[in-house]
């Protein structure tokens, strides 16, 4: 018999085994096994799949991430109050775009330990934008081209 296992704040996930069913003092009682390993898991599923995410989709990836809504909105280019929309929706997409892209390779480098996706994203969620710049490029004799100087406008 399969568990329909909602803890986890989705409503579309079934565990074929891996849990144990005991009585307790208060009914039935549920242990997982290995549940860190079962979220990641699950979040390699979500990702994968060919459809916007959901609002309770986003939500699970943002809870694996241990992260608020303000600090992901950040990363995503959002706001805070964004996010909280789009979790309270929780069967309906959240806008497919950037966002979902970036939230998608986001949270993969985040299950695998690669960073540069991450890097980018925190360090400029960090940084204070500014109005312009021009930056001076210069080609190398080797061939190529390199930023010779950068110039805040």
């Amino acid at each position: 018999m399969a568990y329909h296992y909602t803890e986890c704040g989705l409503d579309n996930v079934y565990l074929e085994n891996g849990f144990t069913v005991h009585k307790t003092a208060y009914g039935r009682g549920v242990s997982i096994d290995d549940t860190e390993a079962l979220h990641k898991t699950i979040g390699e599923w979500i990702i994968a799949l060919p459809k916007p995410l959901t609002g309770a989709e986003l939500r699970f990836v943002r809870t694996e991430l241990d992260m608020t809504q303000k600090d992901l909105g950040n990363i995503l280019g959002t706001t805070e109050q964004t996010l909280r929309l789009w979790e309270k929706r929780r069967a309906k997409p959240i806008p497919s775009g950037p966002a979902d892209r970036l939230l998608r390779a986001f949270y993969g480098e985040w299950l695998h330990g690669r960073g540069s996706v991450i890097q980018m994203t925190e360090r400029l969620a960090r940084q204070r934008h500014i109005k312009g710049a021009k930056g001076r490029l210069s080609k190398s004799p080797r061939g190529g081209w390199r930023l010779a100087e950068k110039i805040a406008a």
